[in-house]
């Protein structure tokens, strides 16, 4: 097939126009655009190049020409919506600014409910999403660690925000599904619920529920979910501090016998 890679290939690495010949007809943004179109009002399943193709009006064997694979197509497709990503003067608190950086992320995917399901290293190398990382990386200069570990930071706050995001996405869409209403649904789920518990098979979950058994706030749990996150990230000595001076040797031997600690 005219164009494809017989080989590995990074599309990055492959120049969007060659220097001589006419001008292409369209550019790596316009098939991202038109890909994005289409995953954004039917889901990422409905991208196809032959449907993308449709959208340029042009021929699918067309299109090889400019996108070799269709995991190349998926690539630009991260990399066009990576650009909505805002990048800001960082603010000299690295756990604010990843606080940010994380709301931003959540958006981001809300917006584009396809994404979720292409978020993986394999597209983490593209030229937005390498300014991504370097901004992330700009604002975590305060944080006093070693550069593979604030990579890991980032890394696993994208997971939780994929995660969380992706959650919300299958609820959604099962809830859209339902013949009945969401609250019936509820009811019924949480009668059984409660029925099992007074069973008192369970009493480590009913002391959990007597605790908090009102419904649960989603954008609460999603801030402790981050703030627990950055707080294995903060060096340790600070992490001691906010254990009014003990740390892990501390904690454990706050536990000993008096006697035992000579």
């Amino acid at each position: 097939m005219a164009g494809r890679a017989t080989e590995p290939e990074v599309i990055w690495s492959r120049p969007e126009r060659a220097g001589r010949g006419p001008r292409p007809a369209y550019s790596r943004a316009d098939i991202a655009a038109a890909a994005v179109r289409i995953a954004d009002a039917e889901g990422l399943d409905a991208v196809s190049m032959r449907r993308v193709a449709g959208e340029l009006g042009c021929g699918t064997m067309s299109l090889y020409n400019y996108v070799p694979r269709k995991e190349d197509l998926l690539e630009l497709m991260v990399d066009a919506v990576g650009g909505e990503h805002e990048l800001w003067e960082p603010s000299g608190d690295w756990r604010a600014d990843m606080v940010r950086v994380a709301h931003q992320t959540r958006d981001l995917m809300r917006r584009h409910p396809w994404l979720p399901r292409l978020m993986s290293g394999l597209h983490g190398f593209s030229p937005r999403a390498l300014r991504y990382l370097e901004h992330c990386l700009v604002c975590l200069d305060p944080l006093d660690v070693a550069p593979g570990t604030k990579l890991e930071l980032v890394a696993m706050l994208n997971g939780v925000v994929t995660m969380y995001v992706a959650n919300e996405l299958a609820v959604a869409e099962r809830v859209r599904s339902l013949p009945w209403s969401e609250e019936q649904e509820n009811a019924v789920r949480f009668a059984y619920l409660a029925g099992r518990i007074a069973t008192g098979a369970y009493p480590r979950m009913a002391a959990a529920l007597a605790q908090d058994s009102g419904p649960v706030d989603l954008e609460a749990a999603f801030g402790r979910t981050l703030g627990r996150l950055l707080d294995g990230f903060e060096p340790r000595g600070r992490n001691d501090a906010a254990n009014g001076g003990a740390g892990p040797v501390g904690r454990d031997r706050a536990h000993l016998d008096p006697d035992e600690e000579a």
